[in-house]
């Protein structure tokens, strides 16, 4: 049985030296690689899955946050509806203000006509102002629902939920004009009359009803910002944990590339004393 080769205690000490600082450089380089200190749980196991925690919460609210978004963009649908149904309204109580003043049945005749064309865009408008399948003038029964936190429980989640605002022409309360009585040779400044006060009550409507979901908006802008900072709060907690200081690194790594090459030399001195021993024979 052949006996296995002896080193020397000095050899042998040199050589573990090295082996110990090429794990330092391979754990430096990967530091250097990825940009952090802790790359699995191995790491270092509380740091990591701290890190984990957190950048799971980050992403959980930046879904949070992309829901927040999609609801200020319904009330902007919204409240762009009702500010088109608000200058179309204006349009029709200036008619009824000219048709009042015209003395030429034709004319408050067609001023009517062009009354009724105005009053049937409302209810088109109100269609249109939708986003992504959500309406909030078209029915009260429509509602849109914004969480603001990642929550499930009933106990737990945090939401708004904003409730639709009717701004159809009939629940406006504004009727066709009738074009036989604008024609009437009298009595057609009282039906003007009568007309202009339910258009100002619309737009009385109308206005609070921006007023209401513009407030709403706001309210939503302001969670926005609150949950983009929190996801960075997050993400730097995270980072804190587990990235590396790639100044420190590089110097490191810069250090232990020296001691290699002392190492290196060291070890070469050694095995020539072990050969100087052998030319003793």
């Amino acid at each position: 049985m052949v006996d296995g080769i002896t080193l020397s205690s000095a050899t042998r000490g040199n050589l573990l030296s090295l082996q110990k600082t090429t794990g330092l450089i391979d754990r430096t380089q990967e530091r250097l690689s990825t940009g952090k200190k802790v790359n699995s749980a191995l790491d270092d196991a509380l740091s990591f899955f701290k890190a984990r925690s957190l950048n799971d919460r980050a992403a959980d609210l930046s879904t949070v946050k992309d829901g927040i978004s999609e609801g200020i963009n319904v009330i902007k649908a919204a409240v762009g509806g009702l500010e088109s149904i608000e200058s179309t309204l204006k349009q029709m109580k200036a008619i009824a203000a000219t048709a009042k003043s015209a003395t030429d049945s034709a004319t408050r005749g067609k001023l009517a006509s062009q009354y009724n064309e105005l009053r049937s865009q409302v209810d088109n408008l109100t269609e249109d102002s939708s986003y992504n399948g959500v309406n909030l003038i078209k029915s009260s029964a429509d509602t849109l629902t914004v969480k603001f936190n990642e929550q499930t429980g009933a106990t737990q989640k945090n939401e708004l939920v904003i409730a639709g605002v009717a701004s159809d022409i009939s629940t406006l309360q504004v009727t066709a004009a009738s074009v036989s009585a604008w024609m009437a040779t009298s009595g057609y400044a009282a039906t003007m009359d009568a007309e202009i006060t339910k258009i100002d009550n619309a737009l009385t409507t109308v206005r609070n009803s921006a007023q209401t979901l513009g407030t709403n908006s706001s309210m939503l802008s302001i969670r926005q910002d609150f949950t983009d900072s929190l996801i960075n709060t997050l993400k730097g907690g995270a980072g804190d944990l587990v990235n590396a200081d790639l100044n420190e690194e590089s110097a490191n790594m810069l250090a232990l590339q020296t001691r290699q090459s002392l190492g290196t030399i060291s070890l070469s001195i050694a095995q020539q004393s072990e050969q100087s021993v052998l030319r003793l024979f």
